[in-house]
């Protein structure tokens, strides 16, 4: 069974205390020290800690990729086990290729695994899967390989506008990567996968069922994020009506005082954590 990483404001994130997994967000760990506190308690004994780059949210807002110098000193702050190397959406696979080339040495100097997020310009699916592929045939240099939900969406050029296709696009992503000999190559490596955040609700849990075995870990801030807003997940196709909360999460966000709010928040993360148990 694949271990789910629950992300909450810093605030909450005593929900998410009991996980074995965890992924946690360079930016916050460099200026939150509640952030960097709760990682380094006696909470967490044992966890798995992945130290995102926050490729995602700076590219959503726009802003400039996480300095890649500054990884290991902030893996370093939390204990890390594995540091996401500096990737570039929309730009060509072999930008993040050639990071990941330059970064996995002092990494792994450093007491870091490696975890490499294949990227492509938008519209190039087949950049895309090369980018997997040359992640398979480098285990020396990748240990842990994510599935984006920026990426994939951009390869098939559908992350902006076109939610139903949005949903969709990892599960037939996966399926191509199977069928180029790609999975069972990074299984046989002894590579982990990891699916980044969650598209258009939590049954796309559902549609990974097919690839039990190959999921190592999963995060996404859903849960929480859409309780907190006052959102439960629904009995539609993919678990919310309208598709994913776009709105940006607030990390800094700690006046909820609402206890249903905090309720939803928790009923949400049980029926990830069902579907996690059930399907992958």
């Amino acid at each position: 069974m694949a271990n789910f990483c629950h992300i909450a404001p810093t605030a909450y994130l005593g929900l998410t205390q009991y996980y074995k997994s965890h992924l946690l967000l360079a930016h916050l760990v460099e200026t939150d020290k509640k952030y960097v506190n709760f990682y380094n308690s006696d909470v967490l004994p044992g966890s798995l800690k992945i130290l995102d780059n926050s490729a995602f949210e700076m590219y959503k807002q726009g802003r400039p990729m996480y300095p890649s110098d500054q990884l290991v000193e902030m893996g370093k702050k939390v204990k890390a086990n594995y540091i996401v190397m500096s990737d570039y959406p929309n730009e060509h696979s072999q930008v993040t290729i050639d990071a990941a080339i330059k970064l996995h040495k002092p990494f792994k100097d450093n007491g870091f695994g490696t975890f490499f997020c294949p990227q492509s310009q938008i519209n190039d699916f087949d950049d895309l899967v090369h980018a997997f592929k040359w992640a398979s045939e480098n285990p020396e240099i990748v240990d842990y390989i994510g599935v984006s939900i920026l990426a994939i969406p951009n390869a098939y050029g559908v992350e902006k506008g076109n939610k139903l296709q949005r949903f969709v696009s990892r599960s037939m992503f996966m399926h191509t990567l199977r069928q180029e000999g790609i999975l069972d190559r990074i299984k046989e490596n002894g590579q982990k996968i990891h699916m980044l955040g969650m598209v258009d609700g939590p049954n796309e849990i559902i549609l990974m069922n097919p690839f039990k075995g190959y999921i190592d870990t999963w995060d996404s801030s859903a849960a929480i994020w859409a309780g907190l807003n006052d959102i439960t997940f629904d009995h539609s196709p993919t678990g919310m009506t309208n598709g994913k909360y776009e709105k940006e999460v607030d990390f800094h966000m700690d006046n909820v005082e609402n206890s249903g709010h905090i309720l939803k928040a928790t009923l949400n993360m049980a029926y990830i954590d069902t579907l996690v148990r059930k399907y992958i």
